[in-house]
């Protein structure tokens, strides 16, 4: 069983942890993050407990039992009862139906715990996986994401109206 939690200082370890152990993996579908940020992983994750401290954006990670992650589910530019939904799962749990009950959960905290009324993510016309999580989670597709959002692809912007 898992567990999705509000990022903490405490994850660091196994966030980092998560990242390395699925690098090769994530890359296989989305932009690799880069040396950059694992060489300066305590700094940038720092600035993203600021931000999230700020209120700018809301960092989940989703814990297993035995403390490791499973995946990353964050809130980005959290601004007028909306925000931007991004999220990546450990290669050992993925097709199992882990990232679309994550997002489902998400949805609804986002109405309760952020006040947000919309969330909108973007995914590549590559990401037959991600597409699959969105639809699953209610979001549907609003029309063409800019390569630039998407590390030089071409995609989808998908949206999900929440209720409150």
């Amino acid at each position: 069983m898992s567990e999705l939690q509000l990022l903490h200082a405490c994850h660091a370890p196994a966030v980092l942890a998560f990242e390395l152990a699925n690098r090769t993996y994530f890359a296989a579908s989305i932009p690799d993050r880069g040396d950059d940020f694992f060489d300066r992983f305590t700094e940038g994750y720092n600035a993203a407990l600021a931000e999230q401290e700020a209120g700018v954006c809301a960092f989940y990670v989703l814990v297993a039992e035995d403390g490791s992650v499973h995946g990353r589910f964050n809130l980005y530019d959290l601004e007028d009862g909306t925000a931007r939904l991004g999220y990546r799962v450990a290669e050992r749990v993925a097709g199992r139906g882990v990232a679309t009950a994550t997002v489902r959960e998400l949805c609804r905290t986002a109405t309760v715990m952020h006040g947000l009324r919309t969330l909108r993510a973007a995914t590549s016309h590559a990401n037959a996986a991600s597409q699959k999580v969105l639809t699953k989670a209610g979001f549907v597709p609003v029309g063409p994401a800019d390569p630039a959002d998407l590390g030089g692809k071409s995609g989808t912007w998908y949206q999900r109206d929440l209720q409150p």
